[in-house]
């Protein structure tokens, strides 16, 4: 990149970081999404909330179909292991 490349781009720099930023948050998120083991602490953090009465029934099942579900796609992904 030339000396006038870089001065006429420099104020597109702040978007440039954003983006990457962006990005990044972008990754990690999804990485999290397909970590089994998050998933099956969030199930666990579920039961507790429902045992402590901090949700009722219906929104317990609601959200732990959400997450079985998840989990079970998650799954299917991976390879099996031992390959």
């Amino acid at each position: 990149m030339g000396l006038v490349t870089g001065l006429l781009g420099l104020p597109l720099a702040p978007v440039r970081g954003v983006g990457w930023v962006v990005d990044k948050i972008r990754l990690a998120a999804e990485q999290e999404l397909d970590d089994p083991t998050a998933l099956q602490e969030e199930l666990a953090s579920l039961e507790r909330a429902r045992e402590e009465g901090r949700i009722d029934e219906e929104e317990f099942k609601r959200r732990e179909d959400a997450l079985l579900e998840q989990l079970m796609a998650t799954r299917q992904q991976q390879p099996p292991h031992g390959l």
